[in-house]
């Protein structure tokens, strides 16, 4: 559990798929430059998904929970 990250907001994508679920991930984080989401994605692509999406736009992954679908971002603070 990741009970000690506290998020300032969540949002439960559910079922959305891959590529209309990044973009709005984007939209979302760009919108909390240097705050935590607290994610909740039901895509079966999410576990393989999110954390490459992470990395490639340098927002940090702080924590995952894929049993329960859930993944904490940071929002990176440089969006230019």
């Amino acid at each position: 559990m990741n009970e000690t990250i506290t998020a300032d907001e969540i949002w439960d994508a559910g079922s959305l798929g891959c590529g209309p679920l990044l973009l709005e991930l984007r939209n979302r984080m760009r919108g909390m430059p240097g705050k935590t989401l607290l994610l909740v994605a039901l895509d079966l692509g999410a576990p393989q998904d999110i954390p490459a999406w992470c990395r490639v736009t340098g927002n940090p992954l702080l924590a995952t929970e894929p049993e329960h679908s859930r993944y904490w971002i940071k929002s990176k603070t440089d969006w230019g």
